[in-house]
């Protein structure tokens, strides 16, 4: 059989820079729901380090799925919770309630359609002051964060028209509609954001 587990170099990569930032914007406990686990390296990583919480995996990919289940079941951690699949734009999502929502680099390596299913389904699941983190490239001012960016721009539309880096302001005003406000940004490693929304209402 197959080793289910996959491996990603910049899930590696950006693991700790992010795990710090979520020390500080996570509350104590409660669930956290991740979308698009992918490999699960940053499930098993955040569960492990933040025993406090329980974390939530979540993909619509099987194999996704698979390795997420391999590493969790590897760590043996009991905090991290039995993958979901959960694809953003089906509702309802398979869970009712979270405390918080963290989502990487999703929305550019997916339809516009998607982002504003995340919002709809976060808005849904979330309580008043409960935070949505996003992190990933963006633009903003509809001009990229870095030139680096820009051909990675090119490359996600060659693969998919309907892709693409997308703009900071348009996701905060999407946002806002859905019930969030925007409450921080942090430049990350690589070219990256960490954008913190709060649910309002």
């Amino acid at each position: 059989m197959a080793d289910p587990i996959r491996f990603s170099g910049a899930a590696e990569r950006n693991r700790e820079p992010i795990l710090a930032m979520l020390r500080q914007i996570l509350p104590s406990n409660g669930v956290v729901l991740e979308i698009a686990s992918g490999t699960g390296q940053h499930a098993t990583a955040f569960a492990a380090a933040l025993p406090n919480v329980r974390w939530q995996p979540s993909d619509p990919d099987d194999g996704a799925r698979a390795s997420i289940q391999a590493r969790a079941t590897q760590a043996g951690l009991t905090n991290l919770l039995e993958p979901l699949a959960l694809d953003v734009e089906r509702h309802p999502w398979p869970i009712t309630t979270a405390e918080a929502v963290y989502c990487d680099n999703m929305i550019h390596n997916a339809p516009w359609s998607a982002s504003l299913a995340l919002l709809e389904g976060a808005e849904r699941i979330l309580g008043p002051g409960a935070p949505l983190i996003l992190y990933g490239p963006f633009l903003r001012h509809g001009v990229s964060t870095a030139p680096g960016n820009v051909a990675f721009d090119a490359d996600l539309k060659r693969r998919n028209p309907a892709w693409g880096i997308r703009n900071l302001e348009a996701v905060s005003k999407v946002a806002a509609i859905a019930g969030f406000v925007e409450q921080a940004v942090f430049a990350m490693p690589a070219n990256n954001l960490l954008v913190v929304y709060r649910r309002t209402k």
